[in-house]
């Protein structure tokens, strides 16, 4: 009895492992056809307006010797909060310059660029596990933090969802409040549109059969691509092209975004304050608060008129709803 046990088990997990792999290599990346205007996400305002006044990076180091690229924005200060600001997908900390600079007479701003990210990523899309971003975001909060002083996670679109799933992890208890703008809470949320608004192509099958692998413990391919990001040509070739990642291993990708559970992430947030443009293109900004305030009752919702997932971030309502947060 117990041998055909063992043979039925084993035979499953064969079958299961087959069917696995070919969901995988049925599934690849492919060319991204280019985008016709008014399609994916509007990078025009990023793009134009440009980056100017932005201060020298400066390395952080990680756990396992990584130097994380940060700029530092203001005076370092108890009296001060430490605001970091977390980048989205495929772009990097340089997204929040004009906010940053903005910010710094009251706040103590430090702003990174991710692991896999930036434009001398290491492993350019990829990380070494599931996890590793919080654990990085973890080691900057004890890094910069001085005793006795406030500490404000905040994220735009995955980086929203980066902190949503720090909130909800063995790091959470190290932030006291959190700000999310236009957040990714995940692809089966009802704020996420259809392909995050039509600029994400998902490897859907591949991520299946990766997500199988994964519940054996069967980690050894989780550095292949999962997504591709269909960026605008405007902004992959142009004068900042060389700061896009155009796509995410499944490790990472399953790293920047809440866990499948995202509710359970959602509850755990501390005091937050949720903003979001009217006119984003990749979620629906009025399916946020009746998603979260089913879970938790510490979120303040904010919808910025006219405009769109990308420009929210600079606009001026955006700003004085950030200040309104320090303490």
């Amino acid at each position: 009895m117990f041998l055909k046990i063992i043979t039925f088990t084993a035979v499953s997990f064969a079958i299961s492992g087959f069917i696995a792999l070919g969901l995988i290599v049925s599934d690849r990346p492919i060319v991204l056809p280019e985008l016709d205007a008014g399609e994916g996400l509007n990078f025009e305002s990023t793009i134009a307006r440009g980056i100017s006044q932005a201060p020298d990076q400066t390395d952080v180091v990680m756990g396992d010797g990584w130097k994380m690229p940060v700029r530092q924005y203001g005076g370092q200060a108890a009296s001060k909060p430490l605001l970091i600001l977390v980048h989205g997908s495929g772009w990097v900390g340089l997204q929040f310059n004009n906010l940053a600079n903005a910010l710094s007479d009251e706040a103590y701003v430090v702003v990174p660029d991710l692991r896999g990210h930036g434009p001398s990523a290491e492993r350019r899309g990829d990380v070494d596990y599931i996890g590793q971003m919080e654990d990085d975001i973890a080691a900057l909060i004890k890094s910069e933090r001085l005793a006795g002083q406030q500490v404000i996670l905040a994220g735009h679109s995955s980086g929203g969802g980066l902190v949503t799933r720090f909130a909800g992890g063995t790091h959470g208890d190290l932030i006291d409040q959190a700000i999310l703008l236009a957040p990714f809470l995940k692809h089966n949320a009802p704020t996420t549109r259809v392909n995050s608004g039509g600029w994400a192509h998902v490897l859907t099958r591949r991520i299946i059969g990766l997500s199988m692998l994964n519940t054996f413990k069967i980690t050894v391919l989780n550095h292949l691509k999962i997504i591709q990001f269909n960026m605008p040509k405007a902004a992959r070739e142009g004068k900042y092209g060389h700061l896009a990642t155009l796509s995410y291993s499944f490790r990472l990708n399953t790293g920047f975004a809440p866990r499948a559970d995202y509710l359970k992430d959602i509850k755990a947030l501390p005091e937050f304050t949720l903003i979001v443009g009217s006119e984003d293109e990749a979620f629906f900004a009025d399916k946020y608060e009746p998603l979260m305030s089913d879970v938790t009752d510490k979120g303040s919702y904010h919808i910025v008129a006219g405009e769109s997932h990308m420009s929210m971030v600079d606009a001026a309502e955006t700003e004085a709803l950030i200040r309104s947060t320090f303490k």
